[in-house]
């Protein structure tokens, strides 16, 4: 009898053949960029309880097709959003690695904060969990209804998040879904159970359409080896592995680490220059959180393959998808994976 993971590359394999024969595709994966799940190593990996490949996929419902956001085949899986703590102390991150997208977003002070959006897989355990923004109600909103999970807000902001069309499932609200990690100091060491999340809200959408492309990198392209996005406080850089064939990152000068040891990475990062003007609201120092504008357009940079592309990018309102256009009005198509979206200052 067959593993599952030599079900899932059976089932890969010829959608994949198919997909580099050169057409655009929608782009959730049995494995990430074709990678098998690896277990975490070492005491601090131990102590969060980390899944099984096995149950991970049982825990996901659905038929098998095409992600529309990582362009490979996987079970449609309700969407869950996860808002990761990405200061110094809230490092290495917990299965990461297992989102679809990955959102960069600047906060208050110049720091940054991650969204991880799962569908395709759904580990036990991610983290660590921070609060979650006013702008990320708009960000959102393009995933139809998907569920949420976030350490909280401000007071101020909490009727916004609940009035929104999100399933907002904060630690407060649902307690049990969470957890606090041995050796970590708080806030940097809530963590989340996302199948009791998810089980919170069964009517969470299942993946759509959201604007993505997948296919053979196209002609041009600047030959690009590293890429830095910086904000006041924090810097995120991307260095290009020819030997690996994928982008590997960089917090503030330091690898991107995940409690497995391994150095985070993607084949696709999308750098998107949006307007980030100050919000009414402001965190518990009175520092002003930006509000970042994720519809409108603008210009954006498609790292993939070793080159930078130019793009524009455009979303005309809150229900609809953002899409990536090159020179002479064609789609940008990724590289299949996991894709980062990092928001840069127009």
């Amino acid at each position: 009898m067959s593993s599952p993971a030599t079900g899932r590359r059976r089932r890969t394999a010829p959608l994949l053949a198919l997909l580099a024969a050169g057409t655009l595709t929608l782009g959730a994966a049995p494995a990430l960029d074709g990678h098998d799940p690896v277990p975490p190593q070492g005491a601090q990996a131990a102590q969060l309880d980390d899944y099984s490949p096995l149950e991970a996929y049982q825990q996901v419902q659905g038929p098998w097709k095409i992600s529309p956001y990582t362009g490979l085949m996987a079970k449609q899986g309700p969407v869950l959003a996860v808002k990761f703590d990405n200061a110094r102390r809230a490092r290495p991150h917990h299965n990461l690695d297992k989102a679809d997208i990955v959102y960069v977003e600047k906060v208050e002070g110049g720091m940054s904060r991650l969204m991880g959006m799962y569908s395709s897989q759904i580990p036990r355990s991610l983290g660590p969990v921070r609060s979650a923004r006013e702008s990320d109600v708009e960000l959102l909103q393009q995933f139809g209804r998907p569920a949420l999970a976030y350490s909280g807000v401000r007071s101020a902001l909490h009727k916004y998040l609940k009035n929104s069309p999100i399933y907002v499932r904060s630690h407060g609200a649902l307690p049990r879904a969470y957890f606090r990690a041995q050796g970590r100091m708080a806030p940097h060491n809530l963590f989340v159970n996302p199948a009791k999340v998810l089980k919170s809200a069964p009517k969470a959408w299942k993946p759509q359409d959201i604007g993505f492309r997948f296919g053979p990198a196209p002609q041009g392209g600047k030959p690009m080896a590293e890429r830095t996005v910086r904000y006041a406080s924090a810097s995120h850089t991307f260095r290009w592995s020819p030997a690996k064939k994928r982008w590997f990152v960089s917090f503030d000068g330091a690898p991107a680490r995940l409690t497995d040891g391994r150095q985070m990475s993607a084949r696709t990062i999308v750098i998107q220059k949006v307007h980030m003007p100050p919000s009414k609201y402001r965190d518990v120092n009175g520092a002003v959180t930006p509000y970042i504008k994720t519809v409108g357009k603008g210009w954006a940079t498609v790292l993939r393959d070793g080159k930078a592309y130019k793009t524009w990018w455009q979303r005309p309102n809150v229900k609809s998808g953002t899409t990536f256009i090159q020179k002479g009005g064609k789609p940008m198509p990724f590289a299949q994976g996991q894709v980062w979206i990092v928001y840069e200052d127009a």
